[in-house]
This record gives C-alpha cells, sequence and structure tokens, in this order.
C-alpha cells in the first residue's frame, strides 16, 4: 500500500491508520496453502535482493576489491570487529560471526522495506519474522552454553554465585524466568513494535497530509504541509531506527552468547 492513500471515506472524515495495516488480503495464490499477502511478498523480495547482494558481492572477492566489494566488506567488518570480535574474542568469534552477521543483515533488511516507495511496511513488522529471529538467537544462547559445558551453563545460569543457599528459593524461578523466557520475549516485542509504531506513525502523517490537501477545509489546507514535512523528516528517521533494531538485536543476541561461554554469569 502506497502511503499516499486517501484519508477519508465518502462520509468526509479523517479516518487514521489501524492494525489492518499488516493484515492485508491475499495477493498470490489465494486459496492455496502458498496464499501469500503483501507483507510475505515483501518479505521474500528483501530476502532474495539480500542473498543476491552477498552473492554478487562475494563471488569472486579481489586482493584490490571492486567499489560494490569494499561496501560488503565494511558491512561485515563492521559486524566482525565492532560487534562479535569485541564481546566475544577471536576463538569464538570465529564461530559465532556468520550467525550474527546473517541476523543483523536480514534485520536491517527486513526493516528498511518500511521505508521503500511501494513497499512501505517492514517486513518485521508482522509478528513471525522477529518471533523466528528471537527463536534463533534462543537456540544459539542454549548450543552455546551447552557446548561449553552442560552442567556449568545451567548452574550458573539459575544459580549465580555468592547468593546463600536459602535465597536460591526465590533467586532461581527469577533467574529461570528472566535468562529462559523473559529474553526471546523481549527481543521478538523489541523488534515487532518499533516497526509496527513506525508504520502507523507513517501512515498517520501521508494520509493526514492527503485528507488536508483533498478532503480538508481550504483553512486547513496549510496543516498539510505540517504533516507532509513531518513525515518526510520522520520517514528519515525511520531509517536510523531499521539500522538501531538491526544493530541492537544483534548485539543483545552476542551478549547473550557471550554470557552463556563465560565461565561465571
Amino acid at each position: 500500500m502506497n502511503l499516499l492513500v486517501s484519508a477519508s471515506t465518502n462520509d468526509g472524515q479523517f479516518h487514521g491508520p489501524s492494525i489492518d495495516e499488516f493484515f492485508p488480503g491475499p495477493v498470490l495464490f489465494a486459496g492455496t496453502v502458498f496464499e501469500m499477502n503483501r507483507v510475505m511478498l515483501i518479505r521474500v523480495v528483501a530476502t532474495i535482493v539480500l542473498i543476491v547482494l552477498f552473492w554478487v558481492g562475494t563471488r569472486s572477492m579481489k586482493l584490490v576489491p571492486t567499489r560494490f566489494q569494499s561496501v560488503v566488506e565494511m558491512g561485515l567488518d563492521f559486524i566482525r570487529v565492532g560487534v562479535v570480535e569485541d564481546l566475544l574474542g577471536k576463538k569464538d568469534g570465529r564461530r559465532f560471526f556468520p550467525l550474527i552477521a546473517a541476523i543483523f543483515f536480514f534485520v536491517l533488511f527486513m526493516n528498511i522495506t518500511g521505508v521503500i516507495p511501494f513497499m512501505n511496511i517492514a517486513g518485521s513488522s508482522v509478528i513471525g519474522v522477529p518471533l523466528l529471529l528471537a527463536a534463533v538467537s534462543y537456540v544459539a544462547f542454549i548450543y552455546a552454553g551447552v557446548r561449553k559445558g552442560t552442567g556449568h551453563f545451567f548452574k550458573n545460569s539459575l544459580f549465580p554465585a555468592g547468593v546463600p543457599w536459602p535465597l536460591y528459593i526465590i533467586v532461581t524461578p527469577i533467574e529461570f524466568i528472566s535468562t529462559f523466557i523473559v529474553r526471546p520475549v523481549t527481543l521478538t516485542l523489541r523488534l515487532l513494535m518499533n516497526m509496527i509504531v513506525g508504520h502507523l506513525l507513517l501512515v498517520l502523517f501521508f494520509t493526514a497530509t492527503t485528507f488536508f490537501f483533498i478532503e480538508g477545509p481550504v483553512a486547513f489546507k496549510a496543516f498539510g504541509l505540517g504533516t507532509l514535512a513531518f513525515g518526510f523528516a520522520f520517514q528519515l528517521f525511520e531509517v536510523l531506527v531499521a539500522l538501531l533494531q538491526a544493530y541492537v538485536f544483534a548485539i543483545l543476541t552476542t551478549v547473550y552468547i557471550q554470557l552463556a561461554v563465560a565461565d561465571e554469569h
């Protein structure tokens, strides 16, 4: 749905965006098990573009890189040096770098579709993608801890050092909930809610602009310029949010893995 849509109906009143924005009707294969709506189609397109860009950028690496190869390498180095190796060190960083890089760029490409014309909705604004990514992060956290040492991992997670034994009756259930339940839930909701709110605000600004310019009274036309300006400014802000949320998701996943492989946490 293009953001510049009519914000009114035949009653001449302004109607803001609703949660129905995230549940559009089918556009392909309607009535079959392969039915796809607009959000699912955007996810497929974003995934294909991501794969193609990295395939083109890395298929024939040169000692003197091309401009495109340099951009890809800069992106990968940003995650490798600035996130993974900084938190996990060289050894564990090499093991988990592919996963963290994949998470970062996948989240970024899913988020950025929210500000691309003719897409205008983030692939991560419906719970499926955030939930899947949170599950991947959770499995990586558990795998890293169990690989390090099953006994130490669960002991350190549920029975933190330095706590008097009687207090474990209270501390251990809290640690279990915060470590094994709250973490994947917060990863999911943080990404999901940021993308939902961002989309609704963009739709609100641009539909208000359409309403003021086309349906609103003459005296209100000037308000359309204000909402249009706010809309474009917030669209630039959403680009920053898309990048920031990808970074936060990647760095939190790395932090959880770092806690899992630490001797004590």
